[in-house]
């Protein structure tokens, strides 16, 4: 079948796997290191995701944290928003907490999206995407390495939870729909190919995806910056966006 007559999931699907193939063979290969495997690693995954996307659908928009920005696709109903490497510097670090994005925003909303997890060899799609696990207690929410926020603090003493350290946007996210992880808060801010695909299989997997203070994300404007991230079972979204808002 030519991937022009895939679904948009079995699309995504496919290229995040593909990208996520060519950056594990790329980073394990021994030619590169450090700040070099990484920008590497940024450009061969980006351009390979960009010519599939141009071969399978030609018509639509791409936003890519790797390329100038069409500020066209602001009035299109359809927008690829791709991250070709979430984690780079886990990467380069030789981590394996770093993933692959590719996500379709379809009037604003997260609709379709695949993460390729390639150091585990899984690429998670919101095409079969499984329903999460129930929320363990006490909790696990799943932070940054190097600066978990105020809040994720708070809903960890609110909640008697344990914070989990761990790398790329990404991975963080699909800790929680893999069962892993039950909450992950984040709210220095992201760019939209952080969490667009990663979103959208959240949702899928019938997950609580919000801003902090509950509101949609909605994505394809001309800011590409969102400034919070909530990803949660439901069973606990009313607690952390209240423990969030009183801080």
């Amino acid at each position: 079948m030519s991937a022009a007559a895939l679904t948009d999931a079995e699309l995504a699907r496919q290229i995040a796997t593909e990208a996520g193939a060519l950056l594990h063979h790329l980073q394990h290969a021994g030619l590169l290191e450090g700040r070099a495997l990484g920008d590497e690693g940024d450009r061969v995954a980006n351009a390979l995701i960009l010519d599939r996307l141009r071969a399978a659908r030609p018509d639509d928009f791409v936003l890519s944290e790797e390329s100038e920005d069409d500020p066209r696709r602001c009035s299109a109903r359809r927008c690829w928003v791709i991250d070709p490497l979430d984690g780079t510097s886990e990467y380069a670090a030789m981590r394996p907490d770093w993933a692959v994005h590719i996500g379709l925003s379809i009037d604003g909303r997260p609709e379709v999206g695949a993460v390729a997890l390639p150091a585990r060899d899984v690429t998670l799609c919101t095409d079969g995407c499984r329903a999460a696990p129930p929320v363990r207690v006490p909790p696990r929410i799943v932070v940054s390495r190097s600066r978990p926020p105020a809040e994720a603090v708070r809903v960890a003493e609110a909640l008697g939870g344990e914070l989990v350290p761990m790398g790329s946007a990404g991975a963080k996210a699909m800790a929680v729909v893999l069962g892993e992880a039950d909450i992950y808060l984040h709210s220095g801010g992201q760019y939209v190919w952080d969490n667009c695909a990663p979103a959208a299989v959240a949702l899928a997997a019938g997950l609580h995806v919000s801003r902090l203070d509950g509101s949609p994300l909605v994505y394809n404007r001309a800011d590409t910056w969102l400034p919070d991230l909530l990803i949660c079972s439901p069973a606990v979204a009313d607690t952390v966006i209240a423990v969030s808002r009183n801080g």
